[in-house]
Protein backbone atom coordinates (compact mmCIF):
# COMPACT_ATOMS: atom_id res chain seq x y z
CA UNK A 1 0.00 0.00 0.00
CA UNK A 2 2.22 2.46 -1.55
CA UNK A 3 1.85 6.46 0.25
CA UNK A 4 0.12 4.92 3.12
CA UNK A 5 -3.60 6.57 3.26
CA UNK A 6 -6.50 5.89 6.02
CA UNK A 7 -9.11 3.64 4.75
CA UNK A 8 -12.75 4.50 5.15
CA UNK A 9 -14.15 1.00 5.68
CA UNK A 10 -12.29 -1.43 7.70
CA UNK A 11 -13.67 -5.11 7.08
CA UNK A 12 -11.88 -7.87 9.19
CA UNK A 13 -12.07 -11.72 8.28
CA UNK A 14 -12.74 -14.76 10.75
CA UNK A 15 -9.06 -16.48 12.03
CA UNK A 16 -10.24 -17.91 15.00
CA UNK A 17 -8.20 -16.88 18.46
CA UNK A 18 -5.15 -16.13 16.67
CA UNK A 19 -6.82 -14.61 13.78
CA UNK A 20 -8.35 -12.16 16.21
CA UNK A 21 -4.74 -11.32 18.29
CA UNK A 22 -3.04 -11.22 14.66
CA UNK A 23 -5.81 -8.37 13.31
CA UNK A 24 -5.70 -6.67 16.24
CA UNK A 25 -1.81 -6.71 16.11
CA UNK A 26 -1.43 -5.75 12.97
CA UNK A 27 -3.86 -2.42 13.76
CA UNK A 28 -1.46 -1.59 16.54
CA UNK A 29 1.45 -1.81 14.27
CA UNK A 30 0.09 0.45 11.29
CA UNK A 31 -0.42 3.01 14.17
CA UNK A 32 2.93 2.84 15.01
CA UNK A 33 4.67 3.45 11.93
CA UNK A 34 1.79 5.95 10.02
CA UNK A 35 -0.56 7.40 13.42
CA UNK A 36 -2.93 5.33 11.87
CA UNK A 37 -5.80 5.16 14.27
CA UNK A 38 -8.63 2.31 13.23
CA UNK A 39 -11.55 3.40 15.31
CA UNK A 40 -12.06 6.75 13.18
CA UNK A 41 -12.86 4.59 10.25
CA UNK A 42 -16.34 5.42 8.28
CA UNK A 43 -17.21 1.73 8.42
CA UNK A 44 -16.55 -1.93 9.56
CA UNK A 45 -18.09 -5.17 8.46
CA UNK A 46 -16.63 -8.11 11.07
CA UNK A 47 -16.84 -11.44 10.37
CA UNK A 48 -16.56 -14.04 13.02
CA UNK A 49 -13.31 -12.81 14.97
CA UNK A 50 -13.54 -10.10 12.72
CA UNK A 51 -16.94 -9.24 14.49
CA UNK A 52 -15.19 -8.58 17.99
CA UNK A 53 -12.37 -6.78 16.60
CA UNK A 54 -15.05 -4.50 14.96
CA UNK A 55 -17.23 -4.16 17.44
CA UNK A 56 -14.16 -2.96 19.82
CA UNK A 57 -13.08 -0.56 17.54
CA UNK A 58 -16.89 1.10 16.84
CA UNK A 59 -16.79 1.42 21.12
CA UNK A 60 -13.40 3.37 20.64
CA UNK A 61 -11.56 0.77 22.27
CA UNK A 62 -7.88 1.53 21.53
CA UNK A 63 -6.84 -2.01 19.68
CA UNK A 64 -2.84 -1.66 21.83
CA UNK A 65 -5.40 -1.84 25.03
CA UNK A 66 -6.63 -5.42 23.62
CA UNK A 67 -3.32 -6.69 23.23
CA UNK A 68 -3.06 -8.01 26.55
CA UNK A 69 -6.63 -9.73 26.92
CA UNK A 70 -7.03 -11.75 24.01
CA UNK A 71 -8.33 -14.28 23.13
CA UNK A 72 -12.28 -14.15 24.52
CA UNK A 73 -13.43 -17.08 22.58
CA UNK A 74 -12.84 -20.39 23.86
CA UNK A 75 -10.23 -22.30 23.20
CA UNK A 76 -10.29 -25.56 20.56
CA UNK A 77 -7.32 -27.83 22.00
CA UNK A 78 -5.35 -29.67 19.38
CA UNK A 79 -8.02 -32.88 17.92
CA UNK A 80 -11.20 -31.40 18.72
CA UNK A 81 -12.76 -31.06 15.27
CA UNK A 82 -12.18 -27.19 14.35
CA UNK A 83 -8.96 -25.97 12.51
CA UNK A 84 -9.79 -22.69 11.25
CA UNK A 85 -12.57 -20.48 10.72
CA UNK A 86 -15.67 -20.91 8.22
CA UNK A 87 -17.78 -24.03 7.25
CA UNK A 88 -17.69 -27.47 9.11
CA UNK A 89 -14.87 -29.72 8.96
CA UNK A 90 -17.05 -32.54 7.78
CA UNK A 91 -18.42 -29.89 5.11
CA UNK A 92 -15.65 -28.96 3.72
CA UNK A 93 -14.22 -32.25 3.52
CA UNK A 94 -17.58 -33.69 1.48
CA UNK A 95 -16.93 -30.65 -0.80
CA UNK A 96 -12.67 -31.04 -1.27
CA UNK A 97 -13.77 -35.07 -2.17
CA UNK A 98 -15.72 -33.37 -4.80
CA UNK A 99 -13.09 -31.73 -6.45
CA UNK A 100 -11.71 -28.20 -6.33
CA UNK A 101 -14.80 -26.86 -8.31
CA UNK A 102 -16.96 -27.35 -5.58
CA UNK A 103 -14.52 -24.12 -3.21
CA UNK A 104 -16.55 -22.05 -6.11
CA UNK A 105 -19.86 -21.32 -4.69
CA UNK A 106 -18.37 -19.82 -1.62
CA UNK A 107 -16.61 -17.11 -3.88
CA UNK A 108 -19.80 -16.50 -6.45
CA UNK A 109 -22.68 -17.12 -4.57
CA UNK A 110 -21.61 -14.73 -1.78
CA UNK A 111 -22.35 -11.58 -4.01
CA UNK A 112 -26.01 -11.33 -3.19
CA UNK A 113 -27.28 -12.00 -0.02
CA UNK A 114 -30.51 -13.64 -1.53
CA UNK A 115 -28.99 -15.32 -4.28
CA UNK A 116 -30.56 -19.04 -3.88
CA UNK A 117 -28.25 -21.15 -5.07
CA UNK A 118 -25.59 -19.67 -2.10
CA UNK A 119 -28.26 -20.14 0.27
CA UNK A 120 -28.97 -23.76 -0.36
CA UNK A 121 -25.29 -24.66 -0.69
CA UNK A 122 -24.66 -23.59 2.93
CA UNK A 123 -28.10 -24.70 4.31
CA UNK A 124 -26.88 -28.39 2.98
CA UNK A 125 -23.83 -28.06 3.61
CA UNK A 126 -24.40 -26.67 7.71
CA UNK A 127 -27.46 -29.71 7.73
CA UNK A 128 -24.69 -31.93 7.83
CA UNK A 129 -22.88 -30.58 10.43
CA UNK A 130 -23.13 -32.35 13.93
CA UNK A 131 -25.04 -29.44 16.38
CA UNK A 132 -21.96 -27.73 18.61
CA UNK A 133 -22.56 -27.98 22.38
CA UNK A 134 -20.16 -25.57 23.51
CA UNK A 135 -21.27 -22.01 24.49
CA UNK A 136 -20.40 -18.52 23.45
CA UNK A 137 -22.96 -16.84 26.61
CA UNK A 138 -20.64 -14.29 27.97
CA UNK A 139 -18.61 -12.99 24.79
CA UNK A 140 -21.20 -10.27 23.78
CA UNK A 141 -21.85 -9.22 27.92
CA UNK A 142 -18.33 -8.73 27.88
CA UNK A 143 -17.92 -6.67 24.69
CA UNK A 144 -20.98 -4.29 25.56
CA UNK A 145 -19.49 -4.09 29.19
CA UNK A 146 -16.59 -2.29 27.09
CA UNK A 147 -19.27 -0.12 25.31
CA UNK A 148 -19.60 -1.72 22.35
CA UNK A 149 -22.98 -0.57 20.51
CA UNK A 150 -24.57 -0.10 16.98
CA UNK A 151 -23.40 3.52 15.96
CA UNK A 152 -24.52 3.13 12.37
CA UNK A 153 -20.84 2.11 11.39
CA UNK A 154 -20.87 -1.44 13.07
CA UNK A 155 -22.18 -4.74 10.58
CA UNK A 156 -21.54 -8.08 11.63
CA UNK A 157 -22.28 -10.94 9.61
CA UNK A 158 -24.23 -14.39 10.35
CA UNK A 159 -25.87 -17.03 8.52
CA UNK A 160 -29.35 -18.03 9.24
CA UNK A 161 -29.39 -21.85 9.76
CA UNK A 162 -32.89 -22.44 9.06
CA UNK A 163 -32.44 -21.06 5.24
CA UNK A 164 -28.28 -20.58 4.46
CA UNK A 165 -29.01 -16.65 4.12
CA UNK A 166 -26.48 -14.46 5.20
CA UNK A 167 -27.43 -11.58 7.72
CA UNK A 168 -25.62 -8.70 8.01
CA UNK A 169 -26.57 -7.78 11.43
CA UNK A 170 -26.56 -3.63 11.56
CA UNK A 171 -27.58 -3.01 8.90
CA UNK A 172 -31.23 -1.27 8.26
CA UNK A 173 -32.82 -4.22 6.99
CA UNK A 174 -31.29 -6.83 9.43
CA UNK A 175 -33.27 -8.43 12.58
CA UNK A 176 -33.00 -6.63 15.84
CA UNK A 177 -30.39 -7.42 17.85
CA UNK A 178 -27.94 -6.85 20.16
CA UNK A 179 -24.18 -6.53 19.23
CA UNK A 180 -23.24 -9.23 21.71
CA UNK A 181 -25.72 -11.43 20.15
CA UNK A 182 -24.87 -10.55 16.57
CA UNK A 183 -20.91 -11.14 17.66
CA UNK A 184 -21.83 -14.20 19.27
CA UNK A 185 -23.78 -15.44 16.53
CA UNK A 186 -20.88 -14.81 14.09
CA UNK A 187 -18.37 -16.75 16.17
CA UNK A 188 -21.01 -19.82 16.72
CA UNK A 189 -18.58 -22.30 14.63
CA UNK A 190 -20.80 -24.75 13.07
CA UNK A 191 -20.26 -28.06 14.83
CA UNK A 192 -18.22 -26.77 17.79
CA UNK A 193 -20.20 -23.76 19.57
CA UNK A 194 -24.06 -23.76 20.17
CA UNK A 195 -26.11 -22.06 17.18
CA UNK A 196 -27.08 -18.64 18.77
CA UNK A 197 -31.22 -17.73 18.88
CA UNK A 198 -32.28 -14.13 17.74
CA UNK A 199 -35.65 -13.58 17.76
CA UNK A 200 -36.66 -16.95 17.38
CA UNK A 201 -34.25 -17.60 14.43
CA UNK A 202 -30.35 -19.83 14.88
CA UNK A 203 -27.28 -18.30 13.48
CA UNK A 204 -24.37 -19.67 12.84
CA UNK A 205 -20.69 -18.45 12.21
CA UNK A 206 -20.75 -15.60 9.10
CA UNK A 207 -17.79 -17.45 7.89
CA UNK A 208 -20.02 -19.68 6.50
CA UNK A 209 -20.91 -17.33 3.87
CA UNK A 210 -17.34 -15.97 3.39
CA UNK A 211 -14.17 -15.51 5.00
CA UNK A 212 -15.07 -11.53 4.80
CA UNK A 213 -17.85 -10.13 3.69
CA UNK A 214 -15.71 -8.18 1.73
CA UNK A 215 -18.27 -7.36 -0.99
CA UNK A 216 -21.06 -5.81 1.92
CA UNK A 217 -18.70 -3.18 2.45
CA UNK A 218 -20.78 0.16 3.24
CA UNK A 219 -19.02 2.16 0.34
CA UNK A 220 -19.14 4.66 -1.89
CA UNK A 221 -17.23 5.66 -5.48
CA UNK A 222 -13.99 6.42 -4.67
CA UNK A 223 -14.20 4.95 -1.45
CA UNK A 224 -10.93 2.99 0.58
CA UNK A 225 -11.44 -0.25 1.87
CA UNK A 226 -9.21 -2.28 3.96
CA UNK A 227 -9.63 -5.96 4.36
CA UNK A 228 -8.00 -7.87 7.01
CA UNK A 229 -8.21 -11.47 5.72
CA UNK A 230 -6.30 -14.26 8.48
CA UNK A 231 -7.03 -17.22 6.78
CA UNK A 232 -6.20 -16.15 3.04
CA UNK A 233 -2.68 -17.50 3.32
CA UNK A 234 -3.18 -20.88 5.09
CA UNK A 235 -1.72 -23.67 3.94
CA UNK A 236 -1.22 -27.68 4.28
CA UNK A 237 -4.42 -30.11 3.84
CA UNK A 238 -7.56 -29.28 4.46
CA UNK A 239 -6.20 -25.39 5.93
CA UNK A 240 -4.60 -25.07 2.48
CA UNK A 241 -8.18 -25.70 0.74
CA UNK A 242 -10.01 -23.29 3.32
CA UNK A 243 -6.85 -20.75 2.04
CA UNK A 244 -8.18 -21.14 -1.33
CA UNK A 245 -11.56 -20.84 -0.80
CA UNK A 246 -10.84 -17.79 1.24
CA UNK A 247 -8.40 -16.11 -1.23
CA UNK A 248 -10.61 -16.43 -4.35
CA UNK A 249 -14.03 -15.43 -2.40
CA UNK A 250 -11.40 -12.31 -1.07
CA UNK A 251 -10.65 -11.76 -4.92
CA UNK A 252 -14.16 -12.37 -6.07
CA UNK A 253 -15.60 -9.71 -3.49
CA UNK A 254 -12.80 -7.13 -4.10
CA UNK A 255 -12.95 -6.63 -7.69
CA UNK A 256 -17.32 -6.52 -7.11
CA UNK A 257 -16.32 -3.55 -5.16
CA UNK A 258 -13.99 -2.02 -7.76
CA UNK A 259 -16.57 -2.20 -10.71
CA UNK A 260 -18.24 0.13 -8.97
CA UNK A 261 -14.96 2.86 -8.17
CA UNK A 262 -14.25 1.55 -5.05
CA UNK A 263 -10.10 0.77 -4.18
CA UNK A 264 -9.92 -2.64 -2.28
CA UNK A 265 -6.45 -3.75 -0.36
CA UNK A 266 -6.71 -7.45 0.93
CA UNK A 267 -3.80 -8.05 2.95
CA UNK A 268 -3.43 -11.70 4.31
CA UNK A 269 -0.75 -12.33 6.89
CA UNK A 270 2.86 -12.67 5.78
CA UNK A 271 5.36 -15.63 5.88
CA UNK A 272 6.12 -14.91 9.15
CA UNK A 273 2.81 -14.59 10.78
CA UNK A 274 1.74 -18.20 8.80
CA UNK A 275 4.38 -19.70 10.49
CA UNK A 276 3.21 -18.41 14.01
CA UNK A 277 -0.27 -19.65 13.79
CA UNK A 278 1.13 -23.05 13.75
CA UNK A 279 -2.11 -25.63 12.87
CA UNK A 280 -4.63 -24.71 14.80
CA UNK A 281 -6.20 -20.64 15.03
CA UNK A 282 -8.21 -21.94 17.78
CA UNK A 283 -5.00 -22.72 19.83
CA UNK A 284 -4.45 -19.56 22.29
CA UNK A 285 -0.74 -21.22 22.94
CA UNK A 286 0.79 -19.63 20.11
CA UNK A 287 -0.72 -16.12 20.75
CA UNK A 288 2.56 -14.20 21.39
CA UNK A 289 4.64 -15.13 18.54
CA UNK A 290 1.33 -14.42 16.18
CA UNK A 291 0.91 -10.91 17.91
CA UNK A 292 4.93 -10.11 17.38
CA UNK A 293 4.63 -11.01 14.07
CA UNK A 294 1.38 -9.02 13.30
CA UNK A 295 2.69 -6.07 14.54
CA UNK A 296 5.99 -6.31 12.57
CA UNK A 297 4.10 -6.71 9.70
CA UNK A 298 1.03 -4.02 10.58
CA UNK A 299 4.32 -1.90 10.59
CA UNK A 300 6.15 -3.23 7.55
CA UNK A 301 2.81 -2.66 5.66
CA UNK A 302 2.15 1.13 6.99
CA UNK A 303 5.53 2.16 5.48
Amino acid sequence: MPGFKRPDVLVLGGGGILGEAWMTAMLVGMQDAADFDARQCDGFVGTSAGSIVAAVLAAGIEPSSRLGELPEQPAVEDGQPVRSRGVAPRAVRMALQAGRGAAAPFAAAGLRTTAPGGALFRRTLLGVAPTGRRSLRGLGEHLERDGARWDGRLQVSAVDLGSGKRVMFGAPDAPEASVGEAVEASCAIPGVFKPVDIGGRAYVDGGAWSPTNLDVAPVERGSRVLCLNPTGSLRGTLAGALGIVSRSAATVEALALERRGVRVTVVAPDAASVEAFGGNLMNPRPRAQVVAAGLAQGRALAH
